[in-house]
């Protein structure tokens, strides 16, 4: 084995990193729209729903269903984008290389 060559180190060091990573992603956010902006959500990098708008307009009591589908596809698109953001974040760190056994979330 080389000299100064400690893979357990290496191995320590990324874990570091990742951690630091996943909670600077809960700071960072996104922000998709449907119905041309009449539903907003914010989803941080942990995929978690941070803010929802939902403009006054689009709360029809004898259409739900619309509401519903606006909701549904602006949560989903903020969630794709967020895990998005995430892999690109996390794989700085593996420099895009696929590491048998390492599972990261949304990444591989």
């Amino acid at each position: 084995m080389a000299k100064g060559f400690n893979p357990m180190q290496q191995v320590k060091a990324l874990q570091d990193k990742m951690a630091k990573t996943q909670e600077e992603l809960a700071l960072k956010t996104v922000e998709s729209s449907s119905g041309g902006g009449m539903v907003t959500v914010v989803v941080n990098g942990r995929q978690e729903v941070v803010s929802l708008k939902i403009d006054r307009q689009v709360v029809d009591p004898e259409d739900i269903e619309m509401l519903q589908d606006l909701l549904v596809a602006a949560v989903n698109d903020g969630l794709r984008r967020s895990q998005e953001m995430a892999a690109a974040e996390m794989g700085k760190l593996a420099g895009g290389l696929n590491i048998p056994g390492l599972k990261i979330p949304g990444l591989f």
